[in-house]
């Protein structure tokens, strides 16, 4: 029985892609060096996957940024302000590439980045493909070629993977109207079949085309879409064998498309679509076919242990079904989701031993899918892997480390009248105008400033135990009052005091909550070199102490102006960490909103007016499938009205969101109730207000006004016409300036250039625009 893998971690196993590539962007290394440390990581992942006896290995899942983006290169979907940087020389592809990802400014140039949104339901970011009417698309990059080749080089015949068509023509956006992106499916497929029969002729044997989209609800038209390209690709390339994937969720009515697809494998997803799999096998036509299924038994985006009694039922009972040749075994989907390696984990206080053996990173999970395949078959119940996996998942189960009853009781005695604020919103923001006494048009920042090597250094000299507790404090207070200064010189009206002391937004508050436990190496690729360490939700959650409140309070201390208290809510920490798989998510972020709560009010009781919960991640929890909308949203929305519901109406409940799509979840986020909502608006070109000016949104709206993802500084008139936009759909006195997200990322020079842009701009914008009352 072969395995496979669709995917694997591709920022190093200690992030030597993120460092290289942020070198490179500050032009402290040649693209040379950097392709060096790419090729370094291919060729490190390839043969860690050979060692672990993975019979089909993936090629062209590595990627410098995006694959998504590395897929617009190949297709030569390349927007038209990006045309000038295209001079036929293959040594300015990297320029044009990180262009479209990240924007420039320079050499008289200044071309915005493209847009960037959520992976499906992951926490991973793909930069948006545009598309225009009747658009051309032609071979760019060869990046697929070149790495196969690579990988031949080394002795390995790989499996290359790229997004399938129809799934990138549903991924992009029409630029302008009058048109279907799915009507350029014949204008691009060509390319695909070029591609791929290249790739034949150089010898692959396999491909994988990634089609996530038949999980999705579609239409008809998408629907023949996936029929139509198959079928093209199949009379095209007649003996080349493709593999097409699906993965995060069931196929559900996609199922007899996806069965009928002239194709010669096809992967399921059975973490999150498992119901997939009996229809499977009772699909007369796709038992009867010679096709190949492929079980993704081994969860890709998680990091406990596979359970194999459950998954070897799972493959025993495809075999009776299609018998051995017709089954092949591998994770759930790419391996991009989970951390490298769990034996980089070697602090056992930081992770202790007994969590530790309940899970498995990347490199674990291809030993789990290639001893599933060794076992199948066999009488695996006396084999010693299979009876250390089962005495592993069983100490799991009965650990008295999970459960704590106080934490289930408070969570069994929340009432309804728990997640209601004392008034509505009307009533609130009177009280708030009269107590605040904020100007039209209010400034502030998301939340942090820019780390620097200093400040990362000061926590990490903490941690390793050579600067004392008195020492680091001191200096964290220094950065605040720095910060202080800074925003009140500049004139910002609410003030954040720049989260030095915080690691990143969810760790932080892990850390001091029950119920977590943390990595030293455990990095998730979020997007391009941004990389984030999730937190582990093994048992349940409470808050033993205050988290927040002695920074929050030495600021609001140090400064007549408001200092806002800053918090993560409860759904973005459940979907930013790897959570708990024995209960349900809702019963985890319950137990979050209550940890939350009790912070926020105690923020309140410390004399902090205006308190931030950032739910980024709600709309990144929706489920793919409309039908279980409902009841997801149901439970978020109650998680952060529980987290949020504890204060006076004069306290200001700010909540943030970016990078997510708002308009079909818009009474949602109107029934979270925050009074003011910061949002992602400005890669956009505030098209996300629409949803808002639609629905008539009734309460107080920050749309970012510079994408603080770029290094690039907008302009006064820049944002100046982008508030005017925003004021043609939402009441003056409602809104707010801001940039879209935190500006940890950033360097200072440039968020100090771009953030006196952005005073400027509202102080302008308050002399040419008065309102009653």
């Amino acid at each position: 029985m072969l395995s496979h893998n669709l995917g694997y971690p591709r920022v190093g196993s200690h992030r030597e892609l993120k460092k290289a590539s942020e070198q490179f962007w500050a032009g402290k290394i040649s693209r040379e060096a950097l392709q060096k440390v790419a090729q370094q990581i291919r060729r490190e992942n390839w043969q860690t996957q050979k060692e672990a006896g993975i019979d089909l290995i993936p090629s062209n899942d590595f990627s410098l940024y995006d694959h998504v983006l590395d897929t617009s290169l190949m297709v030569g979907a390349i927007p038209e302000r990006y045309h000038q940087l295209i001079d036929g020389k293959s040594n300015r592809e990297l320029d044009l590439y990180f262009a479209m990802a990240r924007g420039i400014q320079r050499d008289g140039l200044d071309i915005k980045a493209m847009e960037m949104t959520k992976w499906f339901d992951t926490n991973y970011h793909y930069l948006v493909p545009e598309f225009v009417k009747n658009q051309k698309f032609r071979r760019y990059s060869d990046k697929v070629l070149l790495e196969f080749e690579d990988a031949l080089h080394q002795g390995i015949v790989t499996k290359p993977v790229f997004v399938g068509p129809v799934t990138y023509l549903l991924l992009g956006k029409e630029k302008e109207g009058g048109f279907d992106r799915i009507d350029l499916l014949d204008n691009l497929l060509p390319i695909y079949i070029s591609v791929l029969k290249e790739l034949s002729a150089r010898g692959a044997e396999w491909v994988q085309l990634d089609e996530p989209g038949l999980v999705l609800d579609l239409t008809e038209k998408e629907k023949l879409a996936f029929q139509s390209a198959y079928s093209q690709i199949r009379e095209a390339l007649p003996k080349l064998k493709v593999l097409v994937a699906t993965f995060f969720d069931a196929l559900e009515e996609n199922l007899p498309i996806a069965t009928g697809l002239p194709i010669d494998a096809l992967h399921i997803d059975l973490t999150r679509g498992a119901e997939s799999f009996k229809s499977l096998l009772e699909d007369a036509a796709f038992v009867s076919s010679s096709k190949i299924l492929s079980l993704g038994v081994v969860d890709g985006r998680n990091i406990w242990k596979n359970d194999y009694q459950k998954s070897l039922d799972f493959v025993s009972e495809a075999v009776k079904v299609l018998g051995e040749n017709r089954v092949f075994v591998a994770p759930s989907s790419s391996l991009l989701h989970s951390p490298y390696d769990l034996d980089l984990e070697k602090n056992e206080e930081v992770l202790t031993p007994d969590v530790k053996n309940w899970m498995a990173f990347a490199k674990q999970k291809l030993k789990e899918v290639t001893t599933i395949a060794k076992l199948a078959g066999t009488d695996w119940a006396s084999d010693e892997d299979f009876i250390a996996n089962q005495k592993a998942v069983g100490s799991r189960k009965n650990s008295l480390l999970i459960h704590k009853p106080v934490v289930k009781k408070r969570a069994a005695a929340i009432k309804e009248e728990d997640f209601e604020r004392l008034n509505q919103f009307s009533v609130r923001q009177a009280i708030q105008l009269e107590k605040l006494k904020l100007p039209l048009f209010p400034s502030t920042t998301i939340g942090s400033f820019p780390q620097t090597d200093e400040v990362r250094q000061l926590r990490a000299n903490l941690k390793k135990g050579t600067l004392t507790l008195e020492v680091y404090e001191n200096r964290i207070k220094e950065e605040i009052i720095s910060s202080l200064r800074w925003q009140e010189e500049l004139g910002i009206d609410v003030l954040v005091h720049g989260e030095f002391e915080r690691n990143d937004m969810v760790e932080y508050f892990g850390e001091s909550l029950s119920g977590f436990v943390f990595t030293q190496n455990g990095w998730v690729q979020s997007y391009g070199s941004r990389c984030v360490k999730p937190p582990i939700i093994y048992g349940d959650v409470e808050r033993p102490a205050p988290m927040t409140v002695k920074w929050s309070s030495f600021a609001q201390a140090n400064s007549e102006k408001l200092v806002k208290g800053m918090l993560t809510g409860p759904v973005t920490i459940l979907q930013w960490s790897f959570v708990r798989d024995d209960q349900p998510r809702k019963d985890t972020a319950f137990q979050i909103g209550l940890a939350i709560r009790d912070e926020v009010v105690d923020l309140e009781k410390a004399g902090i007016k205006i308190i931030q919960i950032d739910e980024p991640a709600i709309r990144e929890g929706l489920p793919l499938r409309k039908h279980a909308w409902k009841t997801y949203l149901t439970w978020a929305v109650d998680a952060f009205r529980l987290s949020a519901a504890g204060v006076a109406d004069q306290t200001q409940i700010h909540t943030h969101m970016c990078y997510a799509e708002f308009n079909d979840i818009i009474d949602s986020i109107a029934a979270m109730d925050a009074d003011v909502i910061t949002i992602e608006t400005s890669r956009s070109q505030m098209e996300l207000l629409n949803a808002f000016a639609e629905f008539n949104y009734p309460n107080e709206i920050g749309p970012g006004v510079y994408d603080i993802h770029s290094p690039r500084i907008p302009t006064v008139d820049e944002m100046i016409y982008l508030l005017e936009k925003a004021l043609k759909v939402i009441p003056a006195r409602n809104l707010w300036v801001n940039p879209d997200c935190g500006l940890k990322t950033r360097k200072w020079p440039e968020t100090e250039a771009a953030l006196r842009n952005m005073i400027s701009a509202a102080s302008l914008l308050r002399e040419s625009v008065t309102v009653e009352g």
